[in-house]
């Protein structure tokens, strides 16, 4: 496998407080990343910077064989990579249906020309953007759900939205900032069961962001650990979590060996 994304020495700093030092990361194209810590390690800090989404970081990413330190979150979701993020936003008004059509645009979307004067072209943009947001209903399971709109949805099926919006315009790379967050636990399996099938049958490549470490053990093949903005340890998950350093920040205390995902809150 070879990498499908690469950071190399991110930083930044807010008001003087270093939020995130010296991150690296590598990730493989049909790799399943955790990225997990405490809070106010700088997980988000670390996806905001690699989606575009803050700007003036230090170091560099490469995304697809480019340079994208500089580019726009536009051009990234242009190029492959899509994100979600922890605060649900979707279109309220919207239905189901809309909302992921909505995230297909970035790829099937007609020019400023078509849009403004119409034209077959619109019509083939249109219709080919409605068959893949149906599409990926279906294969997130929310095909029933097409014309309901998003704001009578429950907690659990809008954050299944949020993730169809997002594979709506067929990401090389997938970026989840806390998708489990607010679900019960029957959500939390279906959400696993769907993250399991997009990487293992549809080779979608994905990191993970989750406070739920028993649920990323559960998914991810490696996890990279942050503490304080640094970077704690990465490797193989079942090494990860039995690394002394990384269950003393997450119990307090050193402990022989004892996996973190066992004493983990879920």
């Amino acid at each position: 496998m070879t990498d499908l994304l690469a950071a190399r020495g991110l930083g930044i700093a807010f008001g003087g407080v270093v939020a995130l030092r010296d991150f690296e990361l590598s990730v493989a194209e049909g790799d399943l990343l955790g990225l997990i810590g405490p809070n106010g390690a700088g997980k988000t800090t670390a996806f905001n910077l690699l989606s575009g989404v803050l700007a003036g970081g230090a170091g560099s990413i490469r995304f697809a064989g480019q340079d994208i330190s500089r580019a726009s979150p536009e051009r990234r979701a242009r190029l492959g990579m899509t994100r979600t993020f922890q605060n649900i936003r979707l279109f309220e008004e919207l239905t189901v249906l809309q909302n992921v059509m909505a995230g297909a645009h970035a790829r099937h979307g007609a020019g400023l020309f078509d849009a403004l004067f119409g034209g077959p072209r619109l019509r083939r943009s249109e219709a080919a953007i409605r068959e893949r947001a149906e599409a990926v209903l279906a294969r997130t399971g929310l095909g029933d759900l097409a014309r309901q709109r998003a704001d009578a949805l429950s907690y659990g099926d809008r954050r299944r939205v949020e993730i169809a919006r997002a594979l709506a315009s067929e990401p090389r790379l997938l970026l989840l900032d806390e998708p489990a967050a607010g679900m019960n636990e029957r959500e939390k399996a279906d959400l696993s069961t769907l993250i399991t099938r997009l990487n293992a049958d549809d080779g979608l490549t994905i990191v993970l962001v989750e406070h739920n470490v028993r649920m990323v053990a559960g998914l991810c093949r490696r996890l990279l650990v942050l503490h304080k903005g640094e970077r704690l340890a990465e490797g193989p998950t079942e090494e990860v979590l039995r690394d002394p350093d990384v269950v003393a920040v997450y119990l307090g205390r050193r402990r022989q060996p004892a996996a973190v995902a066992a004493s983990a809150p879920c």
